[in-house]
């Protein structure tokens, strides 16, 4: 990785030292952003053959590259997974050198994924209404925690915040303790998975309109949308589901049981269909 400004190289990456495969293989996806929300949703275009050219600044690279518990040979073992199936390029953003590439490389790109605070892009002279007048089929794809309007769209997001806000956080974790976390970063990925499913509706609007769009997805909404009844339950009955740990509330047997060896035995018959099978399988 060079500390240099660079263009693309021009043949499209190889999955494992093989051509890709996948539905998504005549598509050009530019990765801007760092850490995990915007990356991971590149991470999910290339696994299924997109040519994703990941922009890192100069130098230090994305924050990725040194994160992670172990480190073999000093060296991320997170890194390979989110840059899996991508190319790198070394790109300064913050120069108008930077920014006159990214113009250029907007020319030849279906999608564009960012993950800055709303309003970056646009003094960096990169809105979307600049980059759609190069590139009227671009499809822009901003994750941030809040998204791009509202009260909070200009503060810093984070993951945790984010499933604060959106009620993962309070329904996590044992009742005994105070809520607690996923264990992975389940909030960015989130709405990295809500970013990446709303670029692929925005590429099927396309096939009609000839024309792109912004997909705007933020961390505490993806996280919202996760949370199944219980804004109903707490808006028409009154009802605050708590949490209840490793257990299933009134349904049995449909949870983490001890086994006389010492083990431990999920068992998910939730239904009483399901348990007829479970405790008579031959009949």
């Amino acid at each position: 990785m060079s500390d240099s400004n660079s263009t693309p190289p021009k043949e499209h990456p190889t999955h494992g030292g093989k051509p890709p495969t996948g539905p998504l293989t005549d598509l050009r996806v530019l990765e801007m952003g760092q850490l995990l929300a915007g990356p991971f949703c590149g991470q999910m275009m290339a696994d299924f053959g997109a040519e994703v050219i990941k922009c890192e600044p100069p130098g230090v690279g994305d924050p990725m590259r040194q994160w992670g518990r172990e480190k073999p040979h000093g060296k991320s073992l997170w890194w390979p997974v989110v840059a899996r199936n991508k190319q790198s390029i070394t790109l300064n953003l913050r120069t108008p050198e930077g920014q006159e590439m990214v113009r250029e490389l907007i020319k030849d790109t279906d999608i564009l994924v960012e993950n800055f605070r709303p309003g970056t892009m646009e003094r960096w002279g990169l809105s979307y209404e600049t980059l759609s007048a190069i590139n009227p089929r671009l499809i822009m794809v901003r994750v941030t925690g809040y998204g791009q309007t509202g009260p909070y769209a200009p503060r810093a997001g984070y993951g945790a915040i984010g499933e604060a806000m959106g009620g993962l956080r309070y329904v996590v974790g044992d009742p005994a303790s105070q809520p607690s976390r996923m264990g992975i970063s389940i909030g960015d990925e989130l709405a990295a998975v809500h970013a990446c499913m709303g670029a692929l509706m925005a590429l099927h609007a396309r096939t009609r309109t000839g024309r792109g769009q912004v997909v705007d997805s933020a961390i505490y909404e993806s996280v919202l949308n996760m949370m199944e009844s219980l804004v109903t339950e707490f808006d028409v009955a009154g009802y605050v589901r708590e949490r209840t740990g490793a257990i299933l509330p009134n349904v049995a047997p449909s949870n983490v049981y001890d086994t006389a060896d010492g083990q431990l035995l999920l068992i998910a018959a939730n239904q009483d269909t399901v348990f007829s099978r479970l405790a008579c399988p031959y009949g």
